[in-house]
């Protein structure tokens, strides 16, 4: 199992959870690329600091929506959405391949995730900003549209769970907000990734879901997150960066 974590999503002086720490647990890093969080100075040292730990790098492509974290969903032009894409995987590897390493995938974040499970044009976007740039694989959650587009086009598809989010019987993500949206007790977390090697989530109704994940997420600005990571690594005992 891979286990991924979304990095360099501080801003300036702003800083959000340990990245350094977090790069000793997890096998691939969502590097933020300045649209919801992160700045060139940070993309770097991000980049930098995979590389010295062998860790995979991976663009997390975003809405433009610096003041709203990427949380809020944007209407946006296809053609615009997808030059924003390539805009941003670009920067990411100017980055990456200045630390020794390159973007080895792609990860849309926050509300722009949650669209391209249902949004067809916005998924659609998505896809063809990362061909525009190079054939990478596409991480994203399971039957969602994202996916399918991308092995349409001929990208990997890599389907992507997470141990610290609640989920919906019909296997999206309960949305950020609302009760029961992040688990955030360790033994919890450690209960969903272990599951899951067994094919198997549990909903916030009880409801299982199946599901055959590659790669699995902990937040890096979740409470707790460092201690989540390690304590799933250790349950996990093999982890690995997907093929």
């Amino acid at each position: 199992m891979d286990l991924n974590s979304d990095l360099g999503e501080g801003f300036g002086i702003w800083k959000l959870g340990d990245d350094n720490a977090l790069l000793g647990v997890i096998t691939s890093a969502n590097v933020a690329c300045g649209f919801h969080a992160g700045d060139p100075s940070t993309m770097r040292r991000v980049c930098e600091e995979a590389a010295k730990n062998g860790v995979k790098v991976g663009a997390q492509v975003s809405y433009r929506d610096l003041a709203g974290f990427g949380r809020r969903f944007i209407d946006a032009d296809p053609v615009e959405l997808a030059d924003e894409v390539l805009y941003q995987i670009g920067a990411l590897d100017a980055c990456a391949r200045a630390a020794g390493t390159e973007v080895a995938y792609v990860k849309p974040h926050g509300a722009l995730y949650n669209a391209t499970v249902h949004h067809e044009q916005q998924a659609k976007a998505v896809v063809n900003g990362i061909k525009a740039f190079k054939d990478l694989p596409v991480l994203g959650l399971p039957f969602s549209h994202l996916l399918r587009w991308a092995e349409a086009a001929g990208l990997r598809p890599v389907q992507e769970a997470f141990a610290d989010r609640g989920y919906l019987p019909d296997g999206t993500l309960v949305p950020r907000g609302q009760s029961n949206a992040l688990l955030t007790d360790t033994k919890q977390v450690v209960e969903r990734a272990v599951r899951l090697l067994s094919g198997e989530l549990v909903a916030v109704d009880g409801a299982v879901i199946k599901v055959q994940a590659e790669s699995l997420c902990v937040h890096g600005d979740t409470p707790g997150a460092v201690a989540h990571a390690r304590a799933v690594r250790e349950a996990l005992g093999t982890v690995r960066p997907f093929a």
